[in-house]
């Protein structure tokens, strides 16, 4: 969590990585909890605008929030809190993800659905918020940093690189 701009404008972050394997016998009860937590922090800290920056990276899929539980936590979000939220940037976004939002875009405010912004890198995030006030885990670090090598990887094979030839050839 940090803040941005002139006055209190927070950011919040939520790293999908942490979240409770959905195999526990307590899931529901645990995520349940967490959601009442995640509401009164953001109702005790955002006093004016605010974004959340959710870290899909590194996330196994058993540990990602199902479909229900997003909708639910929606829902539950006072009309103010919804209002204030300026963007909701997902960085490294799943092709479950990004299904999930684009089936559900039908059944979500056209104002909330503009809000959303996927960042493939945390280097596009760090274009748009300052990243000093923001404190990525190391798994997301190590995570972004694989993804990049093999983009870079992919990128220098498909335009047949002049380096990565001479490096084939010896």
């Amino acid at each position: 969590t940090g803040y941005y701009g002139d006055g209190l404008n927070a950011i919040i972050v939520f790293a999908a990585c942490f979240l409770p394997d959905s195999s526990r016998t307590d899931y529901n009860y645990v995520m349940e909890n967490l959601f009442l937590y995640v509401i009164s922090t953001l109702e005790l800290m955002v006093a004016e605008d605010y974004m959340i920056v959710y870290l899909n990276g590194a996330t196994p899929r058993r540990r990602m929030p199902g479909l229900g539980w997003m909708k639910k936590c929606y829902q539950m979000i006072d009309r103010r809190l919804r209002k204030n939220l300026k963007s909701f940037i997902i960085v490294h976004p799943s092709w479950f993800i990004r299904t999930i939002l684009a089936v559900t875009r039908p059944f979500i405010s056209s104002k909330f659905s503009s809000k959303i912004q996927y960042v493939n890198t945390l280097a596009e995030l760090g274009e748009m918020i300052p990243m000093e006030y923001v404190h990525i885990p190391d798994s997301i670090v190590k995570y972004d940093e694989e993804k990049c090598i093999k983009r870079r990887m992919r990128t220098s094979c498909l335009s047949n690189d002049p380096e990565m030839t001479s490096v084939e050839q010896e």
